[in-house]
Parts: structure tokens; C-alpha cells; sequence
């Protein structure tokens, strides 16, 4: 039986499309840096990250290409709807995924944007590229995973 959702976890956006073209490695939860029409916009439910990935630089993990729509509520100073965001991890992590992501055919991506309680947090993927019979194959296993499903259905 599965566990229970956790009640302080709310899923926000999720990238669907990084399932389908890469392979996900390994993942890590790490805070956003965001103003505050941001996260009013993120609790709207306004954010993709279809397009976004993960850059290392001068130590630090930046967001680069999601958007985020101005808040309707906001005032002159409201945000940039595409912008680079910092994002919050420690030394350490920061320092393995950077390690990671230099080596060929591997990227960082965002997996999904949350809310964890009050704060908004970013899974982040260590992805390497699917090649097309890749894809065929994981397809393929859905449909006979499926069929199986309904087969056992049918018996009982």
C-alpha cells in the first residue's frame, strides 16, 4: 500500500517532457531565490518550466529560460517574466552536480516546482539524453505493463 501524500507538499509544475526524452540519474530538492510577485504568481499556479534548464556557474546553480508571468495584482515593480533565478543548495551539492554535468551528453533539469509548507523548491534532475529506440523501448514497456494490468483485471 502506498504512503499517504504528505499534506505540506504541493505539486505546483511539473515537466512531463524530460520523463519522455531523458534518463533521470539522480535528483536533489533545492530552494529558489524569488521575489515576491513571483511566488504570488507560482501560488497561481503560473509557471512553466517546459523550456528550462539548470546552469553551474562561478559556483552557484542558476534556472535558466522558466517563466513566470507577471503577477495581475502587481505594481511597478513587478518582476521579469523570464529571468535567470538562483538557486539554493549547499557547497557540497552544488559542487557534485557540477562535477556531473560536465561530462558528456549530461544536463540538469528541473523536474518539478513545489511548495514545501511556505517555501517554493525545485527538483532538480541529472539527466542524460534518450536515444529514439530509448524511447520505443520505455513505450514500449508502458503498453505491456498496461496490458498485463488489464489481463490480471480481467482474471479476477
Amino acid at each position: 500500500m502506498p504512503a499517504p501524500p504528505d499534506p505540506h507538499h504541493r505539486v505546483v509544475a511539473s515537466n512531463r517532457k524530460a520523463l519522455h526524452e531523458f534518463h533521470i540519474l539522480d535528483t536533489l530538492d533545492v530552494g529558489i531565490g524569488l521575489v515576491g510577485t513571483e511566488v504570488k504568481s507560482i501560488r497561481g499556479g503560473q509557471i512553466s518550466i517546459r523550456e528550462a534548464y539548470v546552469r553551474a556557474k562561478k559556483g552557484e546553480l542558476w534556472l535558466v529560460g522558466a517563466h513566470i508571468p507577471e503577477y495581475a495584482f502587481g505594481n511597478k515593480q513587478n518582476h521579469e517574466p523570464v529571468r535567470d533565478r538562483k538557486l539554493l543548495a549547499r557547497r557540497r551539492e552544488i559542487d557534485k552536480w557540477h562535477k556531473g554535468a560536465r561530462e558528456q551528453g549530461i544536463t540538469m533539469i528541473p523536474l518539478e516546482v513545489f511548495f514545501d509548507r511556505a517555501l517554493v523548491k525545485v527538483r532538480i534532475g541529472l539527466c542524460k539524453g534518450k536515444k529514439l529506440y530509448d524511447k520505443r523501448a520505455s513505450t514500449k514497456e508502458k503498453q505491456d505493463k498496461r496490458e498485463m494490468d488489464r489481463a490480471l483485471k480481467r482474471r479476477r
